[in-house]
């Protein structure tokens, strides 16, 4: 973020002196902070600080409105400016702030009666990042059709740009979904656990529930785990997970971008 025009430097070391009390009010104004005629600029100061500290407040709304919409406007806005003055940002894209957001909900104080809503925000920050992922072709159905039945085992899977796996013990799928659109949603049990996919097929992100043993099976494969341990780690904790079932419904998302033999040449 670039100074305010009214305000300039009398010093070389200006910018590192001038940022980093943007984002904590407890911070006195730089003393190589003044307006025209060399006057002292507290008052524009402290009026471009509040500018920027509502401006990542925005940010972060944006990037979680379900969060917000669960919480409400006024304790989502409070909960962000501690975030602010905890972790200011590092980067000139506004996208990217925020990424230590669910973390801090986890950690902090007045949200532990809502134990569920750092999954929420870690869905809706995956959901961001797949939306900006590289655009790239997913696997088509067929390709693993033209694998040999005898080195099924052997296929490594390479994930799409925009895949991401996440699982909850709380029904943080389900919530977040509830509050992503404006229809009023039924009761929901946030204690039931849940797995889910994220994929952006035809340029939209969905996010998918996983069934049984399948967050650990995609898990194992966007890893680069051959196709036979991925399948034998989902089926020691679920005996009667459907792999068939379970790649097809991968493929159709588009969480695969391609595939190989292990050890081909």
């Amino acid at each position: 973020m670039q100074p305010d025009p009214v305000v300039h430097a009398l010093v070389p070391d200006y910018p590192a002196r001038f940022a980093p009390a943007l984002t904590d009010p407890a911070r006195a104004t730089p003393d190589n902070v003044a307006g025209p005629r060399g006057k002292a600029a507290v008052k524009r100061y402290n009026v471009y600080r509040n500018n920027v500290t509502v401006s990542l407040i925005n940010a972060l709304a944006s990037i979680y409105p379900a969060v917000q919409r669960i919480t409400g406007a006024e304790f989502f806005r409070a909960m962000a400016r501690f975030h602010i003055r905890k972790t200011p940002p590092t980067s000139p894209l506004l996208f990217e702030y925020g990424r230590d957001f669910p973390a801090f909900i986890a950690a902090y104080e007045y949200a532990q009666a809502m134990p569920w809503l750092a999954d929420v925000a870690r869905i809706e920050r995956a959901w961001l990042d797949a939306y900006h992922a590289a655009d790239t072709e997913p696997l088509g159905n067929g390709a693993l059709a033209e694998v040999p039945p005898e080195r099924l085992a052997d296929v490594v899977f390479s994930p799409h740009p925009a895949a991401r796996t996440m699982r909850s013990p709380f029904a943080a799928a389900t919530i977040f979904a509830a509050n992503r659109r404006e229809e009023p949603s039924g009761a929901i049990d946030a204690s039931v656990a849940e797995d889910v996919l994220i994929t952006r097929p035809d340029h939209d992100v969905a996010v998918r529930h996983l069934p049984p043993g399948g967050a650990i099976f995609l898990a194992a494969l966007m890893e680069a785990q051959p196709l036979g341990i991925a399948a034998a780690a989902a089926i020691e904790q679920v005996p009667d997970f459907d792999i068939g079932a379970a790649i097809a419904a991968m493929t159709e998302a588009g969480a695969f971008a391609t595939l190989y033999l292990k050890g081909a040449s």
